[in-house]
């Protein structure tokens, strides 16, 4: 297909009836958000959120930010920005044109344009997609780690910082000094409570430069904490062709997802806002409890998927649920040792749960384990360690989320069941791997090594015989009997 034909604003006339598109003009719209992270999830989540909304209040497009690399930039300026949204349900596909996102600046190449966006006034949200790992903290106490190489550097540069804590911390710092009411922060990861974590990296951050600024931060910036939900793969070659086709156009980067979506927002924008709630946002004044739902139920059953299901040879989350084995474990693991965890009045969890069962079934989505497999040092402290800890403390059993964390122990030792090598993605996975090679395939020492990472587990739960054991015998029974068969023994 030749570079004429690509969707851009010349083309959108020229898509199909069917294919929605932007229904307002993207000339017309203004910048009224910063977004740090401008990946997958955020095209299949804010932004379509967004775009439902500037036909009625043109003031919110976005403003994106890479803080790595390029190559996101790169795809959708030759095509106005504009993407395309696949949202993929058994056989069926709908596609839609999303046109929210304005530009997309890469912070590495030059942070001082980036920053200018972020002070420029009419600029009233600062939201972030960054990943757990993006924020430079240790998971394990929801602290800044200020001995991250990205916080290293940003505090040897603090005017030029390319972290997404120093980036907020040196934008609000000159708003305040030029007089510029702060924007609001608003984190969309998966973090336990991220509106107060992120409140507290960053003034912990700020901390370090300048007790003023830590000060205005703590008080004076407002940070709205959130809950995102809808499940978004990574975009495969075979998905950019089907795409492609139904356009009749070319699309560089388009986005599949699923057609759930949720999003629980704290009402804490104190200069304005959109009307989210316009575009099926719910707004609240506390999303903790929606989030720490949301993460034990489906980011703990899907990394406990992930991690099983690789192990397994299921390459998908999908032909993972295809395996009667895998549905009743993540089932059981929900009802029986999630789900009492949780105090939600006034929500039906039994019918969550079902959704999402109904959700990893999607057999269109093709969401890799390996994808969700990575960065689960970051993850597990998050996902599945505050469940743990609740269930210790009511003396209950934790066998089932003792084997996902067994699973993921298995996994970063870099071998798969057949002595191949495993791409591991994670912060820690050097260190993780040599922990691994020094246990060999004793599962006492590899569990008592991975145990011992204090970044992830903290100081107390190796001590404890109710976690330790558990997990233990359940790194047993994958090396004696493989995944698949210690699934089945798991699942009853």
């Amino acid at each position: 297909m030749t570079s004429d034909r690509r969707l851009s604003l010349s083309t959108l006339s020229d898509l199909p009836d069917d294919i929605r598109r932007p229904a307002y003009d993207p000339t017309a719209v203004t910048a009224g958000i910063v977004h740090l992270g401008v990946g997958a999830f955020h095209r299949a989540h804010q932004a379509v959120t967004l775009d439902d909304l500037l036909a009625s209040d043109p003031q919110w497009g976005i403003v994106g930010a890479s803080l790595r690399r390029a190559d996101m930039r790169d795809a959708l300026a030759r095509q106005d920005n504009l993407y395309t949204v696949a949202v993929r349900s058994g056989e069926e596909a709908r596609l839609r044109v999303v046109g929210s996102i304005k530009s997309i600046h890469v912070a590495p190449e030059d942070p001082e344009v980036l920053l200018a966006a972020m002070c420029d006034p009419a600029i009233r949200i600062v939201s972030l997609t960054v990943t757990e790992k993006g924020y430079c903290h240790d998971p394990a106490t929801g602290n800044l780690n200020p001995a991250h190489p990205d916080i290293v550097a940003d505090l040897a540069h603090p005017r030029a910082p390319t972290s997404a804590p120093g980036l907020l911390v040196e934008a609000l710092r000159r708003r305040r000094e030029a007089n510029v009411v702060p924007f609001t922060v608003m984190p969309c990861d998966n973090l336990p409570a991220n509106g107060p974590t992120v409140h507290r990296i960053i003034a912990q951050y700020a901390a370090l430069l300048d007790d003023a600024l830590a000060g205005f931060i703590e008080h004076d910036v407002a940070v709205a904490g959130t809950m995102v939900d809808r499940i978004v793969p990574a975009t495969t070659e075979a998905d950019i062709a089907e795409i492609d086709a139904g356009l009749g156009l070319a699309d560089a980067w388009p986005v599949v997802t699923e057609p759930f979506t949720q999003w629980v927002i704290e009402d804490r924008f104190p200069t304005g806002r959109p009307r989210f709630e316009t575009a099926g946002a719910e707004m609240v004044a506390d999303v903790e409890p929606y989030e720490r739902m949301k993460l034990r139920m489906l980011n703990g059953s899907h990394s406990t998927l992930a991690y099983l299901g690789y192990l397994a040879g299921y390459e998908t989350v999908s032909r993972a649920m295809a395996d009667p084995a895998c549905e009743r474990l993540v089932r059981d693991m929900m009802s029986e040792e999630i789900m009492p965890t949780l105090e939600m009045p006034g929500s039906d969890l039994g019918k969550y749960r079902d959704a999402l069962i109904q959700r990893f079934h999607n057999p269109a989505l093709k969401h890799r384990t390996w994808q969700i497999a990575m960065d689960g040092s970051q993850k597990l402290p998050q996902r599945f360690l505050g469940t743990v800890r609740d269930r210790l403390a009511a003396g209950a059993s934790i066998d089932r989320l003792a084997l996902g964390i067994a699973g993921w122990m298995r996994y970063v030792t870099g071998t798969d069941e057949a002595g191949g090598a495993i791409d591991v993605r994670d912060p820690l996975a050097a260190r993780l791997k040599a922990i691994g090679k020094a246990a060999g395939r004793d599962p006492e020492r590899l569990a008592a090594g991975y145990l011992g990472v204090v970044e992830v587990f903290g100081g107390e739960l190796r001590h404890d015989p109710a976690f330790a054991g558990p997990v233990t015998r359940a790194l047993a029974a994958l090396f004696e009997k493989g995944a698949a068969a210690t699934v089945r023994e798991y699942a009853g």
